[in-house]
């Protein structure tokens, strides 16, 4: 469905953020793209959703093809009609709009407004009981929920999910990563789940990519990468022996280089 080919990305034409990553997304499949902060997660999703001419940034080498056609050429508006999603990081809502007017606005041009709702209120039937409440007052959790819902809203080929579980308890990311996971298979929908959550998000996961400065270091599937010592290591904080903990900040990067570069 989605091939990332060869793709750099730089900002004002100087800065470079994406040093050539190649990745692929297949039909209904989910799949997760982990890094540390930094390592260039949200300007992949960017790449693909056109929103990276926006902050001066540009595809300088490679391409993106969507369902067979190249896209990084196109604007986000032609991106967005092909079916492809991107829900951004921090819960982007229309604050003085209720919570229905927030979904309505994500059907776009082409959508059916009452089978949109339905679908969203099915799988988020919190929201239909704040369905007339003024949305800058609901929870964080809720706010997340009306951000993925008004994703739905379209019917999407794929949505970019981009930190769903940042801010939200535990008992609440769990049941987050459970509805995510159902909309993936009783949708058909395909998802690339960016988060650094690393566990809850390879469990559900059919396959990962790990990325670190610009560069995929790391992929499989996703229970082969729970296994990896790496992962393990460096985002589970898991040592070798399985027993003790280390911070992320106390491995040495020219280790990290070592291994997984080198």
């Amino acid at each position: 469905m989605l091939n990332l080919l060869n793709v750099e990305i730089k900002y004002q034409g100087v800065i470079l953020v994406i040093k050539g990553i190649t990745l692929k997304i297949s039909d209904r499949e989910m799949v997760a793209l982990l890094g540390a902060n930094g390592a260039g997660k949200t300007t992949t999703l960017k790449a693909i959703s056109g929103l990276l001419r926006t902050e001066e940034g540009e595809i300088t080498d490679g391409r993106v093809e969507f369902l067979g056609e190249r896209i990084d050429r196109k604007s986000p508006e032609d991106i967005f009609d092909m079916g492809i999603v991107q829900v951004m990081e921090g819960r982007r809502i229309f604050i003085h709009l209720s919570t229905e007017e927030n979904l309505v606005v994500g059907g776009g041009r082409k959508a059916n407004i009452k089978e949109g709702l339905d679908l969203v209120y099915q799988y988020f039937p919190r929201l239909k009981d704040l369905r007339k409440s003024t949305s800058g007052y609901l929870s964080g959790g809720e706010q997340q929920m009306l951000v993925i819902g008004r994703s739905l809203m379209c019917r999407p080929k794929l949505i970019l999910l981009d930190e769903p579980s940042i801010g939200l308890s535990p008992f609440l990311t769990e049941e987050m990563f459970n509805i995510i996971k159902n909309i993936n298979l009783e949708q058909r929908t395909s998802i690339l789940l960016v988060e650094q959550n690393v566990l809850d998000a390879l469990s559900i996961a059919d396959r990962g990519y790990v990325i670190e400065t610009g560069n995929i270091v790391l992929e499989g599937t996703g229970s082969e990468l729970i296994e990896n010592p790496d992962v393990k290591e460096f985002y589970l904080g898991i040592s070798k022996a399985g027993d003790n903990r280390r911070s992320y900040r106390d491995v040495k990067h020219y280790k990290r280089r070592k291994r997984w570069l080198g």
